[in-house]
């Protein structure tokens, strides 16, 4: 029994190896400083984060932050909508950020109500309308094949490495055929324990 285990432990740690390319990343802040609001010159710019539940994350210091959940909270500038139906409830090119953590698994990426919609798709031009040219999108959710992005019954999305590649960068943008109209680049991917962190900036 214990050689069979041990087999399988070979086989997935050579399937791990053949399906993550990207390099790992322990500590993100050396990502965090790079793009710093203070560093970049935009000292007066403004940050959203998605599914920010109480409190929203700021990673680039950012001077105004706001957030989107299922709730409202004037006081904190939370803002609700629900994201796998409602567009982001924010004028166009109005951050210089868009943060998700831990959220982008929990966007649907079919749903019939009853006409057949594309939540994920749709998520996805709504960050590029929002975010400023030359915006960074930062994503850090659980990717494939690593058993985060399955295990909880709320993971609804599974991203892998090649997705935002495929299908919303600036190079081969497949997402146009599902109504992605949007065009980022994809500045860098990482492994971060058993998530994808990906930085995307709007062309």
């Amino acid at each position: 029994m214990s050689d069979f285990l041990e087999l399988k432990r070979k086989i997935a740690k050579h399937l791990m190896r053949a399906t993550i390319g990207l390099p790992k990343i322990r500590d993100l802040n050396s990502i965090y400083s790079k793009y710093d609001a203070g560093g970049s010159g935009a000292k007066e710019s403004k940050s959203l984060d998605l599914g920010c539940g109480q409190r929203q994350r700021n990673p680039f210091n950012a001077p105004t932050v706001f957030g989107v959940d299922v709730f409202e909270c004037s006081e904190k500038n939370i803002r609700k909508a629900d994201l796998a139906i409602e567009p982001l409830p924010f004028e166009d090119c109005a951050f210089d950020y868009v943060t998700a953590f831990d959220f982008l698994e929990h966007v649907p990426r079919v749903i019939y109500l009853p006409e057949r919609r594309l939540p994920f798709v749709e998520l996805m031009n709504e960050i590029w309308r929002v975010l400023k040219p030359g915006g960074i999108f930062f994503s850090c959710t659980p990717a494939y094949p690593f058993p985060p992005a399955f295990q909880d019954p709320t993971h609804v999305n599974v991203l892998t490495e090649e997705t935002f590649k495929l299908y919303f960068d600036d190079q081969r943008r497949w997402g146009a055929m599902y109504g992605f109209t949007g065009s980022f680049q994809v500045v860098e991917q990482y492994i971060n324990g058993q998530n994808l962190v990906s930085v995307l900036k709007k062309n």
